[in-house]
């Protein structure tokens, strides 16, 4: 029997469906997971915290395979893992939908300036006109990162009339190569971030970047806080080099009360809630994880897989 030890959140959308060469082995608790890590070829150990998760990991020696919701595994110990020879699978693109639909409400907030509507409800006051005027048609939208998320983004902003130019690792389609995007930047009104936070991409929107920028242009954030030099995006904010950002990750999180992102009025911060906001990342992720829990005893590739060297 293979053994796999997986988290009891999970088990009633998994246990009726597992191969019956599988032992499913469930915990509830750190301690649980830390006690059932040792005998786990599957693991599942998704927690919160990820300290504790590196510690279930660093224990698990008969591992071969590590499924996680995580879309980023660069906090585990690749090293090691490489070493064992474990086989990774992430969460890639399991919550592309939500988040694909936060960055349109996030647009249209901005666009409309809903935020201010809002307040004036709250003051029980009755506008004369709206705050905000700006119809997403006919605007321009650079997205850079077109994986799981950026496929799910641009369809829904097209429907708006937005024109969507994603930047690509190969300039084909329309897209935009990784050597042409940051002299085109002048050229959009939206630029969304939805690339993986890896050494490639550590601060590539900074000073220069931002400067380059529309000054009415939205910079959206959806990736890692770590993609943005984020004092020299405050700065450009404060002095109104660009319009607006939508910030839905920040560095670090949760965002210090005494950080100038929260009282900026240009600035919409979103607490890294866009992943969050639906109901069905565990039926995604139980339904991937059947699929491949199957290959894996058939001898079959899983899918997808983490690429320690790629960071995603």
């Amino acid at each position: 029997m293979t053994v796999a030890v997986l988290s009891g959140l999970i088990r009633p959308l998994v246990e009726p469906h597992l191969p019956d060469s599988i032992e499913a082995r469930y915990f509830g608790s750190v301690e649980e997971l830390y006690e059932l890590a040792p005998e786990a070829e599957i693991g599942w150990f998704d927690l919160d915290d990820q300290k504790r998760m590196v510690k279930a990991v660093e224990r698990a020696d008969k591992l071969k395979w590590f499924n996680s919701i995580y879309a980023g595994l660069d906090f585990l110990p690749l090293d090691l893992m490489h070493q064992r020879g474990v086989v990774m699978t992430n969460g890639a693109g399991i919550n592309a939908i939500a988040i694909a639909e936060y960055v349109v409400m996030g647009m249209l907030n901005i666009a409309k300036d809903y935020r201010a509507v809002v307040r004036a409800q709250d003051r029980k006051e009755w506008l004369p006109d709206s705050p905000g005027k700006l119809e997403l048609a006919g605007t321009r939208a650079m997205l850079l990162g077109f994986g799981a998320i950026g496929q799910q983004v641009k369809p829904r902003l097209e429907a708006f009339g937005v024109e969507v130019v994603p930047v690509r690792r190969s300039a084909r389609g329309g897209a935009l190569g990784p050597e042409e995007w940051r002299g085109r930047l002048g050229e959009f009104d939206w630029v969304i971030l939805a690339v993986p936070a890896t050494a490639e991409t550590d601060g590539m929107i900074a000073e220069s970047e931002l400067a380059q920028m529309k000054s009415n242009a939205v910079l959206i954030n959806i990736a890692r806080g770590t993609v943005v030099d984020q004092d020299a995006l405050i700065t450009a904010l404060r002095e109104k080099q660009i319009g607006a950002a939508m910030l839905d990750v920040t560095t670090p999180e949760p965002l210090p009360a005494d950080n100038p992102l929260w009282e900026l009025d240009n600035t919409h911060v979103t607490m890294h809630l866009s992943g969050r906001s639906q109901t069905s990342m565990f039926r995604r992720s139980a339904e991937r994880f059947i699929r491949n829990i199957n290959a894996y005893v058939a001898g079959d590739d899983l899918h997808p897989i983490f690429d320690p060297a790629r960071g995603y």
